[in-house]
């Protein structure tokens, strides 16, 4: 599933082809794109519009219309955009300089979901907390929302209400680089452990950017450069780049997990 680096990176991307340009024309082929819209109406209400700016928050891409509306895209498993025809295509953009831009999605859990100027907001909200980059995200907030958590720390940071955009793999990477087993209860975390924790999210976080994400071999984010240096994440018996302890994995939250032994603690 991409994660706060691989749509950070997509995001670039698909904002270097489409910011400032009209959309000629919208071709939405599967209704499950846009349920519970039609997607025959979502297309209409697209077509004609030009792109003011394209953000992202967490997981989400914001196309942000001059009109005023947002089309907010959430890749999900397989989700990505494309410029030149591919398979498993879900809905195409035309664009006023002739450039063609493919949603395409193997999975089909992808989701575009047109709002209006003052829905977004309230829309993410309730979804994701604060960007772990940015200045809100701060080891008092991180504090607050693990205080009294009985789960282990690494589901308790997936809730995108705590950690917006991070995901199975960036968590684990994230606990390695604060020394913290992903076991261990989140309310039980001391003020030094959380800063370390905060720490460690935002390394793992920006690491995954600056290698434009990770491409794990499925065609999704071709070039990403991330899995070549990954410390945990699918490194099963690998030895820990920090102690040599062999890497392990078990389970937290449902999601398989890898973590040191010797040095996460």
């Amino acid at each position: 599933m991409p994660e706060l680096p691989e749509v950070e990176t997509e995001r670039g991307r698909l904002a270097a082809r489409i910011e400032g340009r009209r959309i000629r024309a919208v071709r939405i082929d599967d209704e499950r794109l846009t349920r519970p819209e039609d997607p025959a109406l979502v297309a209409a209400r697209l077509a004609g519009e030009r792109v003011a700016a394209l953000d992202r928050r967490g997981k989400y891409l914001l196309i942000r219309l001059e009109g005023g509306a947002v089309l907010l895209v959430h890749l999900r498993m397989t989700g990505s955009f494309r410029y030149e025809p591919a398979s498993h295509e879900r809905a195409v953009l035309e664009l006023d300089d002739g450039t063609r831009i493919a949603y395409r999605d193997l999975r089909r859990f992808g989701t575009w979901t047109l709002l209006e100027p003052d829905e977004a907001d309230e829309h993410l909200a309730i979804r994701v907390g604060p960007e772990p980059l940015e200045r809100a995200f701060t080891s008092e907030f991180l504090a607050r929302r693990l205080e009294g958590r009985r789960a282990p720390v690494k589901a308790a940071i997936l809730d995108q209400r705590t950690v917006a955009g991070l995901g199975n793999i960036y968590a684990d990477e994230a606990l390695w680089h604060a020394r913290i087993h992903p076991l261990r209860p989140a309310g039980e975390l001391s003020p030094d452990e959380i800063k370390a924790l905060r720490r460690g999210i935002r390394t793992a976080l920006r690491r995954g950017i600056r290698r434009q994400g990770a491409d794990l071999g499925d065609g999704t984010y071709a070039g990403g450069r991330m899995q070549h240096e990954f410390r945990v994440y699918g490194r099963l018996g690998e030895p820990c780049d920090r102690c040599g302890t062999p890497i392990e994995k078990t389970r937290a939250g449902g999601r398989g997990t890898w973590f040191c032994s010797g040095c996460q603690l």
